[in-house]
Parts: C-alpha cells; structure tokens; sequence
C-alpha cells in the first residue's frame, strides 16, 4: 500500500480515477440545481429516486442532467460548483448552451 503524499492531504485534493464533475440539473419546475459528483449519470439518477437525492430536487421531479464539467480534483470540483451557484440564471443558461463562462 503507498502511503497518501502529507501535502496533498494538506490541500484538501483527492484524487478520483474517475474524475470529478460539477454538474446542473434541470428540476420539472424548471429551477437549476449545482452539485458535485463522480458520476453525472448515477448522480441524476439518484436526483430522481429514493431519499439520496438533494432534499431540493426531490419536490422537483424528474431532473434531467443539462450540464456537466469535468475538474481535476474534489476540490477544484467544489470551487467550481461556488462560482456556478452565484452566478445568475442568465449566465447559467449560457453556460448549458455552450457560451461557458471564464473559471
């Protein structure tokens, strides 16, 4: 077994095999919910059943996955997921149209 590197475990960066994603999904009501994850698909998935999805979502169903960025680590993931939950509705329909906006 390697040991985990002390200052990777000091900046908070996992690594994932899979990545990690910042993702939006598109509630029935047509609200936009931000979160993380390392899997988009299983994510929304849960979004749409049982009690594992965000307590936002499940008044809101179905969801449907609208957007979804890859990031290095956990927690560029988790940064990323702040930026895109400030910015307004405008600039997020933007980013789900493919206009993107600057990290």
């Amino acid at each position: 077994m390697i040991a985990e590197d002390p200052a990777r475990q000091q900046e908070g960066i996992e690594d994932n095999p899979r990545g990690w994603y910042t993702y939006m999904v598109r509630c029935a009501d047509h609200t936009l919910y931000t979160g993380i994850t390392t899997d988009p698909a299983r994510r929304t998935a849960d979004h749409n059943q049982g009690p594992a999805g965000a307590r936002y979502t499940r008044s809101r169903r179905p969801v449907k996955l609208v957007w979804a960025e890859e990031q290095p680590t956990r927690a560029a993931a988790a940064r990323r997921e702040y930026q895109v939950r400030r910015l307004p509705v405008a600039a997020k329909e933007a980013l789900i149209a493919g206009g993107g906006i600057p990290l």
